[in-house]
């Protein structure tokens, strides 16, 4: 290739990749994962459209799989395990038997309806079978759910794609043929557990490295970070494990861990996985023939519609129940499974295979995905109002940022105040931090002042608090609770650390929010002594209105 042409190659890739940018607003606006105009693209600058081929399901293959684990472990880093660690039981399990509930009943209606053999209804069954993180990530995320239920459906969408990548593969495997089912569970078993561990070891060694190294630059962290969850895939692939697995484990310790340049961390994973994104979808666009689509439509139907209404409500009836998630919760949950770009990638295993029915596979995975997601992604929020379920008025919490002072044996920590948080209208005196922290500095308003204990709290303030090695944990959790029920966050039960009061539910969270008869009487006999000589005191030159 000539540089006139690499050049030409290099121009038509960004403006595919700055259509798929600004395209991001079209489908928040319409409440759609964004894996759906990706898609467009690719089938617009493929084969029916301006006339591009592509036909290399292998490349598809090895570069999805990679573009998973790369989505997979932002979906790590993002998730706070205090969170998710009360709904691990119950997200597991979706990932493990309710992935084998789903596939069965969705197979044997395929087999039933539509004459398909028992390989091929279970290929089909097994490549629908997981929710996908991507869809889940992008479309969850934007709506004020309940915090347990909002971490189940994302924790399930992290677990659940590696059995259906591990069940697909042993399908279209010669172990098709001569396995017991016992030997295909152990099989299963191995690669789940062995997954899980690869990514807890890589997590703690690369903890271990990143908050002992003095990088000469903030910018290599995050490469350094997201190099060490690639290593988790790549290194549990080579003993045969689950690789995306060992990549979303190795994101979430890290992203629990506190390393410095955090939100520079998590800002790079995060424009990363929106690129593997974009580059997965307009790929998988490339890869699909249009002129085929139109007769997988009625198999596509008849097999998402027994996803939706039949496998996958009694596939959260059996794995929910037994953990008390209430029956709207349940509801919801059964209408949330979204499928994307998981789905359509595994249908690519069996394509490069060369199995006689992958096209047909291929296809029908491709039209269920697309239209299923039109169906369901605009009508969640719309759900959840009607099941009230809706957590609108929950608390917002604080970013932290931190980088370390090596030399003082003590931290910087730059904490965003969002609007919302219950840190707003606070006094700095009445923050209360530990020995060993003081907030140093104020930006408001692109201004920067040097606060005394008499300075109000805004929303949008930067606070730049200076803490030492030992008291930097405190400190944050302190921080944390005040953002999240005030001034007065012990007398309310709020330490910083578990979720925020909204975390159960939204009637939880209107409970939550009202003090015990003894925290009323309290804060009644505080009241006077605290708040109301404040209201008498002249205001100085840092209470700014």
């Amino acid at each position: 290739m000539s540089a006139a042409e690499l050049n030409v190659v290099l121009a038509g890739a960004m403006l595919v990749l700055l259509a798929a940018t600004a395209a991001v607003r079209l489908s928040v606006k319409a409440g759609l994962p964004t894996l759906l105009v990706y898609l467009a693209i690719g089938l617009v600058i493929g084969e029916a459209g301006l006339g591009l081929e592509f036909e290399d399901a292998q490349l598809t293959q090895n570069l999805g799989l990679i573009a998973l684990a790369v989505i997979l472990a932002e979906g790590g880093l993002t998730t706070r395990w205090s969170v998710i660690r009360p709904v691990v039981g119950v997200s597991a399990l979706l990932a493990t038997l309710g992935v084998g509930i789903s596939v069965a009943i969705t197979a044997f209606v395929a087999h039933a309806a539509l004459n398909f053999d028992w390989r091929t209804s279970i290929l089909l069954a097994a490549a629908v079978g997981s929710t996908d993180a991507a869809a889940v990530f992008s479309v969850l995320r934007r709506l004020p759910l309940p915090g347990r239920l909002g971490a189940t459906l994302e924790a399930e969408s992290g677990f659940n794609d590696p059995p259906v990548v591990i069940l697909v593969t042993l399908v279209v495997s010669d172990a098709w043929t001569r396995a017991n089912p016992v030997t295909a569970l152990g099989r299963v078993g191995y690669q789940l557990v062995v997954g899980v561990l690869v990514g807890l070891v890589v997590g703690r060694v690369a903890q271990w490295v990143l908050s002992r190294s003095a990088l000469p630059a903030a910018g290599l962290y995050p490469i350094a970070t997201l190099a060490m969850a690639l290593l988790a895939y790549a290194g549990a692939g080579m003993v045969n494990a689950s690789g995306l697995l060992a990549a979303y484990v190795t994101g979430l310790w890290l992203g629990n861990a506190p390393l410095p340049h955090r939100r520079a961390t998590l800002g790079f994973a995060e424009g990363t996985a929106w690129l593997a994104q974009i580059g997965l979808f307009v790929l998988l666009g490339l890869l699909v023939s249009p002129e085929r689509l139109a007769a997988a439509l009625v198999p596509a139907l008849v097999v998402g519609g027994a996803l939706l209404l039949l496998a996958r409500p009694l596939t959260v009836l059996v794995c929910a129940t037994g953990f008390g998630v209430p029956w709207r919760e349940q509801v919801f949950m059964s209408w949330a499974g979204l499928r994307g770009a998981v789905p359509i990638v595994v249908a690519t295993i069996p394509l490069s295979a060369g199995l006689p029915a992958a096209t047909t596979v291929f296809d029908v995975v491709f039209v269920l995905v697309v239209v299923f997601t039109l169906v369901q992604g605009p009508t969640l929020p719309f759900l959840a109002r009607r099941l009230g379920i809706s957590s609108a008025g929950q608390a917002l919490d604080l970013t932290v940022e931190s980088a370390p002072l090596e030399e003082a044996h003590a931290e910087l920590l730059q904490v965003g105040v969002p609007p919302g948080s219950r840190l707003v209208g606070v006094y700095v005196d009445e923050l209360r931090l530990p020995a060993g922290a003081a907030v140093s500095l104020v930006v408001r308003d692109g201004r920067a002042f040097v606060p005394t204990g008499h300075t109000v709290v805004r929303a949008g303030d930067q606070l730049l608090v200076v803490t030492t090695e030992s008291a930097r944990r405190q400190t944050e959790r302190r921080l944390r609770a005040v953002g999240r029920a005030g001034r007065l966050a012990r007398w309310f039960g709020e330490h910083g650390d578990d979720p925020p009061p909204a975390a159960n539910s939204a009637a939880d969270s209107a409970a939550n929010s009202r003090p015990t008869s003894k925290s009323r009487r309290l804060v009644h006999r505080i009241r006077p002594r605290t708040l109301r000589p404040r209201t008498l005191r002249p205001r100085t030159r840092t209470d700014i209105s």
